[in-house]
């Protein structure tokens, strides 16, 4: 059975997509910090009260897909196919999401010059470890609040900045996960 959006829900979705569209347009133009949240609520045809109702700051304005990373997050995990490990997945998951279906990099771009938007996409992108961390839990038969779980979950997300800093995104997350599959042992 499909769901029946209605028009104000219609509406509501269009305005913040409106909203999320003018400021990535400016921002992308002139740069975050020199654009004003009123510019971005002229640009959208609403006032600044409404934008505000939308997203909490202005940095919020770039990332408004927080709700669907997590699921996609806590997906690959308990959508991952038989035999695959939840290390691979996450791996795989990671890649996924710096390759293929990430952001442009103009988007990269825009987030790594400016030091408020980069430490926004780092915060936001850990404040999905719990939900990570109960699903890795929930798969393995673990108690909710099993540390190993939670460890895994910080260590995937935390690995996203080495390997989308690296020159070879592929190569660094096979050996990241590569070498948590394994386990830490001294290889000689």
């Amino acid at each position: 059975m499909t769901e029946v959006i209605g028009r104000r829900e219609r509406k509501k979705a269009q305005t913040r997509q409106a909203l999320a569209d003018a400021a990535l347009a400016l921002f992308l133009e002139r740069g975050f910090d020199e654009v004003g949240v009123k510019e971005v609520a002229d640009a959208a045809d609403v006032s600044v009260t409404t934008l505000f109702k939308y997203f909490p700051s202005k940095e919020a304005l770039l990332f408004d897909q927080e709700a669907d990373i997590e699921a996609a997050l806590v997906n690959a995990v308990r959508g991952r196919p038989p035999g695959r490990s939840i290390v691979d997945a996450l791996r795989e998951h990671i890649l996924r999401d710096v390759s293929d279906g990430g952001p442009d990099d103009e988007f990269l771009a825009l987030i790594e010059s400016t030091p408020g938007l980069r430490d926004y996409a780092r915060r936001m992108w850990m404040r999905h470890e719990t939900a990570l961390a109960r699903a890795i839990a929930e798969e393995s038969g673990a108690p909710e609040d099993d540390v190993s779980c939670a460890a895994l979950a910080r260590f995937a997300l935390a690995s996203r900045e080495l390997i989308t800093g690296h020159e070879n995104p592929r190569a660094a997350a096979e050996e990241i996960f590569g070498r948590l599959a394994r386990g830490w042992r001294q290889e000689s």
